[in-house]
């Protein structure tokens, strides 16, 4: 099938467009454990899927003058009689919203998912709902009758298929809603990487008034609706067998009899109701929406109420947004962008501690499942610091409050506080048992940095004031450590310990003068002249001890390597100008001429890149044929993997293989020219 693939709806007069193929296709991405993507070009070509790749199926079906297509979701009981699917046109992804274009039968269907993730709104991005639109116009001529079918299975609801569930029919005002749920409800009973939610309840509803029946069955009611256009009279009664394709389904129906070229639009809405999203030091903590005693009926009503509304705030949110970034780094910087934005929203989830405070915890998704991990905060941070500081606050709030209690003893910052959802105290390593196996200077530097930008963003150092001890002992951890790092971890910690890292002893440096900065803010000049003093001095040293003739070492102890000088981004990007704008120079001619097909490997050790530290190295100079020469290949990367997941961070620059990691929040670091500009 020829197809055009798109990334963006803006005026053709603003841009062209760039036509990014995503290797898989966000449609409801709320958090790490709402997140479903469609992982094949055609929406009809496979099963919908948890990003774990799990199934978590949704069908589509449009009955037109009695005959059926399939738009989403291949043949619910697969037997010989195929249900054919409709043509897809285009596929579009904004930053909220995926769109589907459709024709079969002299019909055009418009399918969009809408998820108004608005970053800077609390209230609006932590509710974990997305609307599924359908929009369908006859455009042969000749009137038809049409019957559209939408659904969604149990497994949205359970971690592994022989879990029972449970299943009702409730209302909420004038919405109408089916919900499912496991019988155990284990709420926040274990934690991992590899897991589906099975605790709570997920919901398909319907607002009032448009005209749509629902009914819960098992998979056989997709069958009946394409034979007869209905749902069953009934409900599901009785406990399905287990078996995947005969598990209970939650379906709705809307039936036009007479369409012609004016379209028709309906909409329903899927919701999950987790309950209790985290538990923080053994205390459960609620979602951010439920803070104020908000719960489910409420949140369906008030989203009906305010879905025209919010479509419209998200076109305009998308146009704003979708122009910025172009502005910041061209077409394909912003394809690239705009596909890592969903995804980097869906890698968190946002509570209320017990004081009303906001929290914003991640998961180290497709890895070890961490909490909180800081080497995951700081990659991911750019997208909220430019967009969101107050999220970019409430992320960093946990970790400063884990760090100051007397159960973490040690001089640095820790590497995590939990595993996903349990924050009670870091797994990493040794976790708080001994320094083995710890990231000392890489996690110290990351906080230091990350509440110097965070300073900058707001205007104000008040979280750095409120945690003002233990960020000076993290700091002098690193004016003591960090020149010359001993054999230990890196946030790259696939690579392996490695000792005189000159990477990591820029992050050290940067970070010393991030701490002066901070002391500035906060009336203390002593402080600040004795730490950028010392910055200073141990930048001069780091030149003269990684110099390698035409680039920077990989360490300092040995010749003939290199890497990517990720970290140096933030000497520009929060004004410190410690080291000479030579170094970037020098590295970036090097850069270039070492790239392979897919881009800059992260050093000379291995041919894998990650697309986070990619993006930061193309800001480095601050020039945009710099930038481009960095970034083409990582379109082209994305365009071309035969890896069909959700944005991988960590993948092979020769053949554009992921090597391991998918759907992280880290991509959210692909939003660095936001703050460190190319022109």
């Amino acid at each position: 099938m020829i197809m055009k693939s798109v990334l963006f709806l803006l005026p053709l007069s603003l841009w062209a467009q760039a036509g990014l193929r995503p290797p898989a296709t966000p449609l409801i991405t709320h958090d790490p454990y709402f997140s479903l993507w469609s992982m094949t070009d055609e929406l009809t070509a496979d099963d919908t899927r948890h990003w774990t790749e799990s199934p978590q199926p949704i069908g589509g079906i449009l009955r037109v003058d009695g005959k059926p297509f399939r738009f989403i979701g291949v043949d619910a009981d697969g037997d010989d009689v195929a249900t054919p699917a409709m043509k897809q046109m285009s596929r579009t992804v904004t930053p909220t919203r995926t769109i589907y274009e459709f024709e079969a039968a002299g019909l055009a269907l418009r399918l969009t998912f809408l998820t108004p993730a608005f970053a800077g709104d609390l209230d609006v991005l932590s509710r974990p709902l997305t609307y599924v639109i359908w929009n369908v116009r006859s455009v042969d001529g000749k009137p038809h009758s049409v019957a559209v079918y939408l659904d969604a299975t149990s497994e949205m609801a359970v971690n592994s298929l022989d879990q029972d569930v449970y299943w009702s029919r409730v209302r909420a005002g004038g919405v109408s809603a089916l919900r499912v749920g496991s019988v155990g409800q284990k709420i926040l009973s274990r934690s991992g990487d590899h897991l589906r939610i099975d605790w709570g309840y997920f919901y398909l509803a319907l607002p009032p008034g448009l005209g749509a029946n629902l009914a819960s069955g098992t998979p056989s009611m997709q069958r009946q609706f394409e034979g007869t256009g209905k749902l069953p009279e009934s409900d599901l009664l009785d406990l399905p067998s287990r078996y995947r394709r005969d598990c209970v389904t939650l379906a709705a129906a809307w039936t036009i009899p007479h369409l012609d070229a004016r379209p028709v639009e309906r909409w329903a809405m899927m919701a999950y109701d987790d309950l209790y999203s985290i538990q923080y030091l053994d205390r459960n903590l609620r979602p951010w929406w439920r803070r104020s005693g908000m719960g489910i009926g409420e949140l369906l009503q008030t989203s009906a109420a305010e879905f025209e509304a919010l479509r419209q705030r998200a076109v305009d949110y998308d146009r704003v947004l979708t122009t910025r970034l172009i502005k910041a780094g061209g077409e394909r910087y912003a394809g690239i962008a705009v596909l890592a934005y969903r995804q980097a929203l869906a890698g968190h989830k946002l509570v209320a501690d017990i004081d009303g405070t906001p929290l914003y915890f991640s998961k180290e998704i497709s890895s070890n499942g961490c909490i909180a991990t800081v080497d995951i905060t700081y990659p991911s941070a750019p997208l909220f610091i430019a967009l969101s500081p107050r999220l970019m606050r409430a992320m960093l709030e946990p970790i400063l409050q884990y760090s100051s209690l007397a159960r973490w003893r040690f001089p640095f910052a820790p590497h995590d506080i939990g595993q996903y959802p349990l924050a009670n105290g870091q797994r990493y390593g040794d976790g708080e048992k001994s320094e083995d196996g710890q990231m000392p200077i890489e996690e110290s530097g990351n906080m230091l940095i990350l509440a110097a930008a965070l300073a900058k963003a707001e205007g104000s150092a008040a979280l750095a004031e409120r945690y003002w001890p233990v960020l000076t002992k993290w700091a002098a951890y690193l004016r003591e450590k960090g020149m010359d790092p001993e054999n230990q971890l890196s946030t790259d910690d696939f690579a392996g310990y490695l000792a005189h890292n000159a990477n990591l002893s820029i992050k050290a440096i940067v970070a010393l003068g991030a701490y002066a900065q901070l002391a500035g803010a906060l009336k203390q000049p002593a402080v600040e002249k004795d730490y950028i003093d010392a910055a200073r001095s141990m930048a001069v040293r780091w030149c003269e001890m990684a110099r390698d003739g035409d680039h920077y070492r990989l360490a300092f102890d040995r010749p003939g390597t290199w890497s990517q000088k990720y970290n140096l981004v933030w000497d520009r990007a929060l004004g410190l100008n410690l080291f000479p704008k030579e170094v970037a120079a020098t590295e970036m001619a090097f850069y270039r001429r070492a790239q392979n097909k897919y881009g800059l490997p992260l050093d000379s050790r291995e041919t894998y890149a990650k697309v986070d530290w990619l993006v930061w190295t193309a800001t480095l100079t601050g020039d945009r044929s710099d930038f481009d020469a960095l970034i083409d290949p990582l379109f082209n990367l994305l365009n071309e993997t035969p890896s069909r997941v959700p944005m991988t961070d960590f993948y092979y620059t020769t053949d554009g293989r992921h090597r391991k990691y998918r759907a992280r929040p880290v991509v959210g670091g692909v939003y660095m020219p936001l703050l460190n500009p190319v022109q």
